[in-house]
């Protein structure tokens, strides 16, 4: 996939494209790519696909903080394994939030991105303040010799998949329903921080995880199986995401022993996939109780990722 942020970057030749944020590039998403694939293959062109770098609503409300499934380069990592051809990334300005829909299809997708089809999402709308609707997108699309279609409904059997849905079942801890809904597991990168050392007197060392993303969704508080890639290998791993309720801990933080390692690893760069939810937090009433189910939690660990 060829990353494009300036239009004189590009060849003459039409594209078929789509618009969207795309955040998680989750199978919706990359049902839309595949249709965009079937017309170009139709039509002898390649595939693009325009995004934006930082959410559209950061821009256009002060102090929106967005909840993201992707942090900017996994998304275009993701888009190259969709196959996408072309991406070409927009810096989403007020300048830009306030042009219409009739300006953003004429000026800039034809006029200066010589797009030729443009794939419009079913429910998707874009210009300023999205008063637009697709009627009026081909409308603008004939005037400039744009070819503007609409996608299909994409519905899966639980219904139809969005980011926010997405981000729901995170929050509830429904991971597995995630990988399904992205078709990959759900992932946060960060680095290790120093932490209690309390893991470590129990038998259960613990890497400490400062998310690199600082507007990516954590899943919900609990104990979760992942798989932990650090340092070019993978590890068998158990996951928690808490406040550390039997030690009365006031902080909600992420920490992850990794089964069958040792080594310094303070400061190194590491990666979690979630696998599989395995229980709620709770308080132990002692420290005893607590080694006893994390020593239930390696086991099961231990089976499901054999």
């Amino acid at each position: 996939m060829i990353i494009l942020h300036d239009a004189k970057e590009r060849d003459g030749r039409g594209w078929v494209a789509t618009v969207g944020f795309f955040d998680g590039v989750h199978c919706g998403h990359r049902f839309l790519i595949r249709e965009m694939r079937r017309l170009a293959d139709e039509r002898g062109l390649p595939v693009a696909v325009f995004t934006f770098p930082a959410h559209p609503r950061v821009v256009l409300q002060a102090g929106y903080q967005p909840k993201l499934l992707n942090s900017f380069d996994e998304k275009l990592a993701h888009l190259a394994t969709a196959g996408v051809d072309y991406c070409v990334v927009l810096d989403f300005t007020p300048t830009v939030a306030a042009r219409t829909a009739q300006d953003f299809i004429t000026e800039t997708l034809s006029g200066q991105w010589h797009v030729q089809t443009l794939l419009i999402g079913y429910d998707h709308r874009f210009g300023h303040q999205r008063s637009d609707g697709f009627e009026q997108y081909v409308t603008y699309g004939a005037a400039c010799g744009m070819e503007i279609l609409r996608a299909p409904v994409y519905d899966t059997e639980t219904g139809a998949v969005s980011s926010s849905k997405i981000r729901r079942l995170l929050s509830d801890c429904h991971v597995e329903e995630v990988s399904h809904m992205l078709t990959y597991a759900y992932r946060l990168k960060g680095h290790i921080v120093s932490g209690y050392q309390i893991g470590r007197k129990l038998g259960f060392p613990t890497a400490n995880i400062e998310v690199d993303e600082p507007y990516k969704v954590w899943p919900g508080m609990g104990v979760y199986a992942v798989w932990v890639h650090l340092d070019g290998a993978r590890y068998k791993g158990m996951l928690s995401i808490g406040n550390r309720p039997t030690l009365n801990g006031k902080q909600i933080a992420i920490e992850v022993h990794l089964l069958h390692f040792s080594g310094l690893i303070y400061r190194q760069c590491i990666e979690v996939e979630f696998i599989r939810y395995l229980r709620a937090n709770r308080k132990f009433e002692h420290l005893d109780a607590l080694k006893a189910q994390l020593q239930d939690d390696f086991r099961q660990v231990e089976e499901l990722l054999t």
